[in-house]
């Protein structure tokens, strides 16, 4: 029961508060466990829009859609997951508001997200060009981005080491492993049983830990690129704040090229340089993920299993996830 790699690839998953969510081709299901031991699911149809129309599947186009598609649908996911905790508070102290609360909840994640995409690019594309020009580094392309990049990839691993020591952080990293072992098992065409499933590795080469790597490497190139062009048509080097917005107008482009390196490393997986390029996502996710209990096997299983269309327990059905994109 091998499946073939190019159905692998258009099965995907995030851990979310108390749960996971996977995607598929057709659907998208996100399941949480509450504190009585029941698992909810919210099952969503999802066709890509790059499968709609022929124009946005092109080559790097497609990554574009393919990173501003998921970013919305992680969103979705952890409002979700995030509104069975909430209600289930708020059932134990008796709150009646439900409609109230719940725009609230909407409004407030709206407005975090906003400040956290801010606070995002603030952190990791101007701080890392603004301390290489405090270092007094030579402004030729090449040596200029390698500096930033280097200082890009500690800063993010520097984040990530910090909330990996958060109590709070280690049920979503174990939800983690937990998604990435289920979807190994089903690559693997194993029956998706906690038995099956628990054999399998946490780490994962198509883990968007290892895509926020391959950006950070990739920028390096399109960067050195951009400001060599930059150079050669203004006849001198890019102050830091036209070096911050070349740069930031071509993160789509660095995004949809790193989508097309990821998509290519999950094809060839066990190609011995595939395996080289790939090995830093795979020890970083040593952070990450964790080996996650039974309890979060299963409802990584219930995710999975509804996004493949097996099952179809749910809170809502049948939404249309492309017309809110």
């Amino acid at each position: 029961m091998n499946r073939s790699v190019e159905k692998d690839i258009n099965v995907g998953g995030q851990a979310v508060l108390e749960g996971v969510m996977m995607r598929s081709s057709q659907r998208v299901s996100t399941a949480v466990r509450k504190q009585s031991g029941e698992i909810v699911v919210r099952n969503e149809d999802y066709t890509p829009l790059s499968k709609k129309y022929k124009l946005l599947s092109i080559p790097v186009i497609r990554g574009i859609i393919s990173f501003v598609e998921m970013l919305v649908i992680g969103i979705r996911s952890l409002n979700f997951s995030a509104d069975v905790a909430v209600e289930e508070l708020e059932e134990k102290e008796g709150k009646k508001k439900k409609k109230r609360s719940q725009a609230n909840r909407g409004f407030m994640l709206g407005l975090a997200v906003v400040l956290a995409l801010a606070l995002s690019i603030f952190i990791f594309f101007f701080l890392p060009l603004f301390f290489s020009s405090l270092l007094k580094i030579k402004k030729e392309a090449l040596a200029f981005n390698l500096v930033a990049g280097a200082i890009r990839v500690a800063m993010f691993l520097l984040y990530v080491w910090i909330i990996s020591r958060f109590k709070d952080f280690k049920r979503i990293f174990e939800y983690h492993g937990a998604e990435h072992k289920s979807i190994y098992a089903y690559e693997a065409g194993e029956e998706l049983t906690s038995e099956n499933i628990r054999k399998f590795s946490t780490k994962h080469p198509r883990c968007g830990t290892s895509f926020i790597l391959i950006v950070a490497i990739f920028a390096i190139l399109v960067y050195s690129v951009s400001d060599t062009t930059y150079t050669l048509i203004s006849g001198i080097y890019p102050s830091l704040l036209k070096r911050f917005l070349i740069h930031f107008t071509l993160l789509p482009l660095v995004a949809g090229g790193s989508y097309e390196l990821l998509k290519l490393s999950g094809k060839t997986r066990n190609n011995p340089i595939t395996r080289i390029f790939s090995a830093p996502g795979i020890w970083l996710q040593k952070i990450t993920t964790q080996e996650p209990d039974d309890s979060q096997l299963e409802v990584a299983i219930a995710a999975l299993e509804n996004a493949l269309g097996n099952t179809f327990p749910s809170v809502e059905e049948d939404k249309k996830i492309g017309e809110k994109i």
